[in-house]
């Protein structure tokens, strides 16, 4: 599929949800009439026949009854329908936009955006116009903490990274159930504070079901109200006898009260959002998925014997019916005659008892499968992209003409890459904004997708998934009292030790040690690429530093030269943005300057 096919792909769904809303919203005010006419029928023959009603009228009337109810249920159901499709509408929008780069429709979880996290602030990966923003179409709170999970710890096994690309791969070809799955969380997005609640309430002791007392009084009241009630109609026992019960009863139920609202505030008030919990289980117990990852999170929703989609929806309608210890008739009749709030509260706690373990893998596992909807839907909607190959030696890492996700593909340049033994390294030289930095940007991120599973943006690429370490963007802090010199030099102080440790690692880094002095930074640069070689690792380095390319005549099988040009035609900067052999030759400050008319 190309791009213009997928801009039809999701056009056409527009127009057809369109229309098929339009039809809808006809339907709902045509019922709205009917209902309407039902109402005044029924008005006009109480006002015809009021004194003289005869079976025929009370059928007539018992008819309307029937009519009338049934359309509101019908009225519900279209409009829930409704809901849905107008779910959908957004999203198909949302993604027609995101092909034209623009995500705002999408969290970029800002709060993620780290300068010690070892690659993530480097590579944009978090905040306005990153690539989680690009990426992110969570629809539940643990599945876009999975998602976020899994991009700031790429997988460091070839096993994992390939059972994940098939998993990724399979649903990508299932673009129906993934906008499935998508539209169903839109319609009661959950927040962090859901997930919090349900995990209070699972860890909270119970208050009434491990209480033999509460047990026997649930069953005994009712019992007591319908003896005492008994004796009070046949005049065994006076009225006033009952209404001491009542208040004794009362009495008794509102004892408990501060128990029961605390269990209320926990899960009492997350009807809504387990019942959209349940509808995304039943989604994935229902679908057809072969791949290794894809049964495993299946099967976890249905162990022994049930539905676990059916357990949830349960727990939904517990939960629901605490919630009517808020009606007057409920919390007055209702509560002092059958100990209401006891007796949900009883259910609820048994309920959380037995599905205590199970409730919290069930929302991890509906979290995962939330985070590989987004995968699927990014490998969906970049069909040019490829799976890369997962190589066994440290290190590889060979690509051709990879490209920046977050680049528009129309003017993004593309380039390759290739580091196929260690120690090796790159050293990229060239001209101010020719390039460098958006092309180690581009390698990492590249790199990055590749050992998450995913696809990435080149024709071909093959990697070997070492532990990925970038100085691209060192920021010193006012906070910490904290230079930008020795900012960097604790990031890069953090990769040596790393490397003493015996961990593989892949280094990208760019302008090493530019806090400091020109001859201090030569002179250090020089020094780190060397211990880098000792320690046996590889990367890429960029820099302005022209001097580091003689690093590959005393090192000539571990370095190699790169470099980004800007010709100057008709004294005039242009830029190819592509990588060339060898070591730069022009700088371009001098001619920026002179043209913006300062004097040298």
């Amino acid at each position: 599929m190309k791009f213009e096919e997928l801009k039809t792909f999701y056009n056409q769904r527009v127009g057809s949800n369109q229309k098929e809303l339009t039809k809808l919203k006809k339907h709902i005010y045509l019922l709205g009439t009917a209902r309407l006419i039902v109402v005044l029928i029924a008005i006009a023959l109480l006002f015809l026949f009021w004194e003289n009603i005869n079976f025929p009228i009370y059928v007539a009337l018992l008819l309307c009854f029937f009519a009338f109810l049934r359309m509101v249920l019908r009225n519900k159901k279209l409009n829930e329908k409704k809901d849905y499709l107008k779910t959908a509408l957004s999203s198909d929008r949302d993604e027609l936009r995101a092909i034209d780069y623009d995500f705002s429709a999408y969290d970029g979880a800002p709060e993620r955006i780290s300068s010690t996290h070892p690659f993530s602030l480097d590579l944009d990966l978090f905040g306005t116009r990153s690539f989680f923003q690009s990426l992110n179409r969570t629809v539940t709170p643990k599945g876009k903490e999975v998602l976020i999970e899994w991009i700031e710890n790429p997988l460091p096994e070839k096993n994992q990274i390939l059972s994940r690309q098939e998993t990724i791969k399979e649903l990508s070809l299932h673009p129906s159930l993934i906008h499935h799955f998508e539209v169903t969380g839109r319609l009661t997005p959950g927040t962090p504070r859901d997930t919090g609640g349900l995990n209070c309430f699972v860890e909270r002791p119970s208050q009434f079901n491990n209480k033999r007392y509460w047990h026997v009084l649930s069953y005994l009241f009712p019992i007591l109200w319908i003896i005492v009630t008994i004796l009070a109609g046949i005049g065994v026992i006076p009225f006033s006898v009952l209404t001491l019960f009542y208040i004794l009863t009362f009495g008794i139920s509102e004892s408990c009260f501060k128990k029961v609202n605390d269990l209320q505030e926990q899960i009492g008030k997350k009807m809504k959002i387990l019942g959209n919990y349940s509808d995304l289980i039943k989604i994935i117990e229902s679908c057809d998925l072969r791949s290794k990852e894809a049964g495993k999170i299946k099967r976890s929703f249905l162990n022994d014997g049930f539905s676990v989609s059916d357990e949830i929806r349960r727990l939904a309608r517990l939960s629901g019916e605490l919630e009517q210890r808020a009606n007057m008739l409920v919390h007055l009749v209702l509560n002092p005659v059958l100990l209401w709030d006891v007796r949900k509260a009883i259910a609820i706690e048994k309920w959380k008892d037995k599905n205590k373990t199970g409730l919290q893998l069930w929302l991890l596992k509906l979290g995962e499968f939330d985070a590989y909807c987004s995968w699927s839907k990014f490998a969906f909607n970049h069909p040019d992209y490829v799976y890369p190959e997962i190589s066994d030696s440290y290190f590889e890492m060979e690509g051709k003409e990879l490209g920046h996700p977050l680049l528009h593909r129309q003017v993004c340049v593309k380039n390759s890459i290739d580091l196929s033994s260690s120690p090796q390294f790159m050293v990229v030289t060239g001209a101010n904004m020719a390039g460098k930095s958006t092309y180690l940007r581009t390698v990492g991120i590249n790199y990055l997708l590749a050992c998450i599973g995913a696809p990435v943006f080149s024709s071909f690429l093959r990697v070997y998934p070492a532990y990925l370490y970038t100085s691209l963007r060192t920021s010193d802090s006012l906070n910490d009292n904290e230079s930008y010199f020795y900012a960097e030099l604790r990031r890069l102080k953090a990769i040596i030790d790393e490397l003493d440790r015996g961990r593989k690692i892949f280094i990208i880094l760019d302008e090493i040690l530019k806090g400091t002095n020109s001859i201090d930074k030569q002179k250090g640069s020089f020094a780190l690429l060397k211990q880098f070689i000792n320690l046996e690792t590889c990367g890429i380095i960029a820099t302005h530093d022209l001097a580091l390319g003689s690093l590959e005549k005393e090192f000539p099988e571990y370095v190699r030269n790169y470099h980004f040009d800007a010709d100057i035609i008709n004294d005039e900067l242009h830029f190819s943005y592509r990588l060339r052999d060898g070591v730069a030759q022009n700088m371009n400050a001098s001619f920026l300057m002179k043209k913006m008319g300062i004097t040298l």
